[in-house]
């Protein structure tokens, strides 16, 4: 459209010059009708901070127009929230207030319907803590018995999104944005490019069925390739893919539109045509081959944290792990629980809506069959879930996890307006596109300072919650802290909606 709008625009410059001077000078007044909309025109296509106005001069207007003229009501409620609610704020709003540090404060109290089934609060005390003393910056220590070099994750870091699903210039403002609030940017299972490393964030590797960034010539995977990998001072973890919740048991897809001959190269695959990651490794068929392939990892690696991320299918098959765990002796660092209402650019509808167990019980059974085998003690959890806001963050930890991660919000905080053209290469805001032409709508110099504003005010809303319970640290957090309305006449805790099992009590 940029392109489009310079070439309408001398175009009717030249039909008025040429009515001007072969018709009749009249004509020319049409230029003080013209002028203050090509002003405006070039004025978006150069401002660093709107990508629709970037990529579409004077008509991306539109949007921002229809958004001022919806009823305002409707910029606090939306039908079906992010947290499963039937009505809630719209959380959308409070991450672009946040990234853009505006106020994010709502006036005339609270809007929600407080006894519809889904409502949920937590509990605060009498007693709070003075915000002001708590540790503003929480982290967790990333790292088991077997590990040598453990890492200090922030509670809420950026979830798994590869660059080919996004663009460069996105890949780029995450890891800024990272590197300037001192989280952790997870790369996906795409591989490492060279936008992971310029902003200089800590990255967490993750390796999928695909073996992207140690992917051998038969497909399979490369110890060499993957030591040379790691080897960058940058890559603080190590994630092995088993699945994710937005296609579990179905494997990453990569759009052949998406595919450039750049992303080719960095996965060592051919440039545009489809990319369909195998739903299974060929490292191991066991899931004593796969611990043994985490300690390989974590040896190639240098003894940084190595760890696996799944969306629950069947709770048994989590418990084999577990016993394989004890009978091999080899720990996972961390374990990655992604719930099955997880987004991606690509997936078929069935995957997306019917495969995977829902986050929250997802992270309550995977928490408590760690402590029925005695592993929990020894191995860190990080949830990832639509995890949106402090109360997002208050509830997952509350559960069971250990820190969060989040892709939805980060994209937000990029921009996206949830155009859901992620697909189809033509997401206007350039988050999640190849498209040179958009992707110069994010400007990353402008971005990087949005996603680091989203991180730092969102942990600080966590931190605020945390001294409204009356607790001081995270790990103080436990399921009898959060209220769920299960119908209009009954109300139950997490703990009697997910119930404590006894430590060891399943070995």
């Amino acid at each position: 459209m940029r392109t489009k709008f310079l070439i309408y625009t001398l175009a009717i410059f030249a039909i008025i010059f040429f009515l001007g001077f072969v018709v009749s000078p009249h004509f020319f007044w049409l230029l003080a009708l013209i002028l203050p909309f090509v002003a405006i025109g070039l004025r978006d296509m150069f401002q660093p901070n709107h990508a629709i106005l970037r990529n579409f001069p004077l008509v991306g207007h539109g949007r921002y127009i229809a958004d001022w003229m919806r009823p305002k009501i409707y910029q606090y409620f939306i039908e079906s929230d992010t947290d499963g609610s039937p009505i809630n704020r719209d959380k959308r709003s409070l991450v672009y207030q946040r990234a853009k540090k505006e106020i994010d404060t709502a006036p005339f109290g609270t809007q929600l319907d407080v006894y519809a089934e889904g409502y949920e609060w937590m509990a605060h005390s009498l007693r709070p803590k003075d915000y002001r003393t708590l540790n503003h910056n929480p982290r967790v220590r990333i790292g088991g018995p077997q590990c040598t070099q453990p890492y200090d994750l922030s509670i809420f870091n950026i979830s798994a999104m590869s660059y080919g699903s996004l663009s460069k210039a996105a890949v780029q403002a995450l890891n800024f944005g990272a590197q300037m609030g001192g989280f952790a940017h997870n790369t996906g299972e795409g591989g490492i490019s060279p936008y992971h490393l310029e902003g200089g964030g800590d990255l967490v590797y993750q390796v999928g069925t695909g073996y992207f960034g140690c992917r051998a010539d038969d497909g399979g995977f490369s110890p060499e390739l993957f030591r040379q990998t790691v080897a960058h001072p940058q890559i603080k973890m190590i994630e092995l893919k088993l699945s994710q919740g937005a296609k579990p048991g179905h494997g990453g897809i990569l759009p052949a539109e998406k595919n450039t001959p750049e992303i080719a190269a960095i996965r060592k695959v051919t440039p545009y045509t489809q990319v369909d990651s195998p739903p299974y490794h060929r490292a191991f068929d066991t899931y004593e081959g796969m611990l043994k392939l985490i300690q390989q990892m974590r040896e190639l690696a240098d003894g940084r944290p190595v760890g696996f991320k799944l969306c629950v299918g069947n709770p048994e098959e989590f418990k084999d792990i577990c016993r394989a765990i004890r009978q091999v002796g080899i720990y996972p660092d961390f374990i990655t629980v992604d719930g099955g209402e997880g987004g991606t650019g690509a997936a078929p509808l069935e995957f997306t809506d019917h495969v995977g167990m829902p986050f929250r019980d997802a992270l309550a059974c995977i928490d408590n069959i760690l402590r029925g085998f005695d592993l929990r003690k020894d191995i860190r959890l990080i949830g990832s879930g639509k995890i949106l806001s402090g109360f997002s963050i208050f509830r997952a930890l509350s559960l069971g996890a250990d820190a969060c991660y989040s892709a939805r919000g980060m994209m937000l905080a990029l921009g996206c307006i949830q155009a859901l053209e992620c697909n189809k290469n033509t997401c206007p805001t350039g988050v999640a596109t190849q498209d040179p032409q958009l992707m110069k709508g994010l400007v990353v110099d402008s971005k990087k300072f949005r996603v680091a504003n989203y991180h730092r005010k969102t942990v600080e809303a966590f931190i605020e919650l945390l001294s409204a319970a009356g607790l001081e640290e995270p790990s103080q957090l436990h399921r009898g802290l959060v209220y769920r309305r299960v119908w209009m006449h009954e109300v139950k805790r997490y703990d009697e909606i997910y119930p404590y099992v006894e430590t060891g009590s399943l070995i």
